[in-house]
């Protein structure tokens, strides 16, 4: 029953819509919009191939979860020293769940005391690019509905009590607004590293949660202009967002892109520290 009422909401969407709130009559367009830029020149060439690294951690695992279109769906978990409600949502950049997203995620782990279940979700069904050509086809190529199944699946899988904060950069900076909107009220904050943010004022009124938006003034795409009309949009909605606007580059808080910005990134991740910190109430 469950997954025909997922498929008869898929059925009315025709671009990115989101099963958790079927009476809206829009769908959010920021993944939509973000996924496009793969297309062009000058997005792919804000970024370099990234630089080769394995992952050597011991305290993650891979896991699978169930999806309301019916393919099952794998991410990667820290889980919680001791059984907790709460979960921080993990989306990756163009390139896919690669080993630099769970190191990552370790160390947001880490950060945390170990006291939040930390769930990198892998949007690419096991795909991964390790160039900027391929990274650009597999965002365009990431169909809408499947997205929306695999957020619906992992949100499932925290369960129904769940607390649930979300992350993410680049594509996965949009896909961490849009996890948000799709978690609903278990929603308890939402920080994105430059990615493209919602435009719809409606759409952004269904949110819950503050928001932590991290941006370069440098970057070409989601450029000042871009992140100026987010705040406008939080405000009209209502809505609670924090920006902070680095001058920096697309992508400068990945450590393996030449345009990494040191600086940058350790002010941004204590940010973020701070943020999920008092979000979870640690």
């Amino acid at each position: 029953m469950k997954k025909l009422l997922f498929l008869l909401l898929l059925s009315g969407i025709t671009r990115f819509g989101y099963a958790q709130t079927p009476s809206c009559c829009h769908n959010p367009d920021g993944v939509t919009a973000f996924a496009a830029l793969g297309s062009q020149e000058e997005f792919r060439m804000e970024h370099k191939n990234p630089l080769p690294y394995v992952y050597q951690g011991t305290g993650g695992a891979a896991v699978t979860f169930n999806t309301p279109d019916g393919t099952p769906a794998s991410g990667f978990l820290f889980k919680a020293k001791k059984p907790s409600q709460n979960y921080l949502f993990v989306y990756h950049e163009w390139y896919g769940l690669n080993d630099y997203i769970r190191k990552e995620s370790e160390k947001l782990y880490n950060e945390l005391g170990g006291a939040v279940n930390v769930l990198a979700i892998d949007c690419y069904d096991g795909k991964v690019a390790t160039n900027r050509e391929d990274a650009g086809k597999l965002m365009q190529a990431a169909s809408r509905a499947r997205l929306g199944a695999i957020m619906q699946g992992a949100l499932d899988y925290a369960g129904k009590s769940a607390r649930i904060a979300t992350v993410g950069w680049c594509f996965g900076g949009s896909l961490s607004l849009y996890s948000g909107l799709t978690n609903g009220a278990q929603n308890i904050g939402t920080v994105m590293y430059y990615g493209m943010p919602e435009k719809d004022v409606s759409i952004l009124k269904t949110l819950h949660g503050p928001v932590l938006g991290l941006f370069g003034n440098q970057d070409k795409s989601i450029n000042p202009a871009v992140v100026s009309e987010f705040e406008k949009n939080m405000q009209a909605a209502g809505k609670t967002l924090t920006v902070k606007r680095y001058d920096a580059g697309h992508g400068f808080a990945n450590p393996s892109n030449p345009v990494f910005n040191e600086a940058a990134t350790k002010d941004a991740f204590g940010l973020t520290s701070a943020f999920l910190k008092k979000t979870y109430g640690l």
